[in-house]
């Protein structure tokens, strides 16, 4: 087999595309291989978060991977903007965990506590702050806001531009994206592997699986165990209003054009795509108990998405021992860690020195027999 690509990248969302971005930028030929626009992408159910506060706990390396993964956006987001005349609308002026209840403020305080207190934790900075104290910082919250954590470090983008900035850097750095390349099959053979897609056989002398939850289906292919699960969110979004929420919220979140996104909904279990009146309606209520300015405004758009979750919540990153070469890719926070995965992850899958360099990462994590 005479591979035509070096690497091919399997997924073409946020991940699997600032994997190949990066890739296409150490000079490698990359192939993306996507589905069409009918896929069933856990990219559209991301809040365009860049978020810190809350990462790490069981695994205090995600904390730091998620902070450096921040520290590296503004000069990533200038990059882009140089490459594709792009503006990813990236700021960071700091979030907010917002807590409608006494219960819900200590719960909050107790998680981040025991998050900092980890034997190897870099000390994460975060306030618990009281109502008074955030309404200096936000003057439209509610009356039942008790309070809220808040981290320096938490930001926000336009994740449709960089979702548009990536594909375009991607393919004036060289990349070749080849669309209706759903992958049937993966196979290893001598000399790389083998896709076989919807539009003909790709091959290549490295394989990226970082196909979201179809990670499941391609990754025992190539001897890799992709350990992650759907989990359902809905997100409502609102008709454009006059800015007034300068910060972003873990649930409830002012984008640049002037809608207002919510989306607190986790669901387990849930296959379905159709949204459920009774989960949005929740979210609305909670949204307008945050911020009563809510409730004079019209909702324009509601979709729900199957979001990718690993079994613990942290990343997956690692190289197949049955057959080098072969690398798998699995987050939820594709935003926040866009740069991280662009500028380092990339590099390291180029010179297959992923499982060295991030071993904390790999799936040997998992493989722990459960005492009873």
């Amino acid at each position: 087999m005479t591979p035509e690509y070096d690497i091919a990248v399997i997924g073409g969302g946020l991940v699997g595309t600032a994997i190949a971005y990066g890739l296409a930028k150490t000079g490698q030929r990359v192939a993306l291989l996507d589905e069409d626009d009918r896929a069933r992408r856990a990219s559209v159910a991301n809040f365009s978060l860049i978020w810190v506060q809350t990462k790490g706990l069981g695994m205090p390396e995600y904390s730091d991977w998620s902070r450096g993964a921040a520290d590296l956006w503004p000069a990533f987001r200038d990059e882009i903007a140089a490459l594709t005349e792009i503006d990813l609308a990236f700021t960071r002026p700091g979030g907010f965990h917002l807590c409608l209840s006494e219960a819900e403020l200590e719960a909050r305080a107790s998680h981040l506590a025991r998050i900092n207190a980890q034997p190897t934790m870099t000390p994460l900075p975060y306030e618990i702050l009281g109502h008074n104290a955030v309404r200096e910082m936000m003057p439209d919250i509610g009356p039942e806001v008790v309070g809220a954590s808040y981290c320096p470090l938490d930001g926000q983008c336009n994740s449709m531009r960089l979702f548009w900035g990536l594909h375009t850097a991607f393919g004036r750095a060289g990349g070749h994206y080849l669309s209706n390349h759903r992958v049937e099959t993966l196979v290893a053979s001598a000399g790389g592997f083998l896709a076989r897609t919807d539009a003909g056989p790709i091959a290549a002398g490295k394989v990226v699986i970082a196909a979201g939850n179809d990670s499941q289906r391609l990754a025992p292919m190539v001897g890799l165990n992709a350990q992650v699960r759907p989990q359902r969110g809905q997100v409502l979004v609102t008709e454009r209003m006059k800015p007034f929420l300068h910060y972003p919220t873990i649930t409830v979140r002012q984008a640049d054009e002037g809608s207002v996104m919510l989306g607190d909904s986790i669901e387990e279990g849930n296959p379905s795509l159709t949204v459920g009146t009774d989960v949005l309606a929740k979210m609305a209520d909670r949204a307008m108990r945050m911020f009563p300015g809510l409730g004079n405004v019209n909702i324009v758009r509601t979709w729900s998405a199957q979001r990718v979750m690993t079994r613990d919540g942290c990343p997956v990153y690692d190289e197949s021992r049955e057959h080098p070469g072969a690398f798998i890719a699995n987050c939820h926070s594709g935003v926040t860690l866009a740069p991280r995965h662009a500028q380092t992850l990339a590099p390291l899958i180029a010179a297959s020195r992923v499982s060295t360099e991030l071993p904390v990462f790999g799936t040997g994590r998992f493989d722990v027999s459960t005492v009873h």
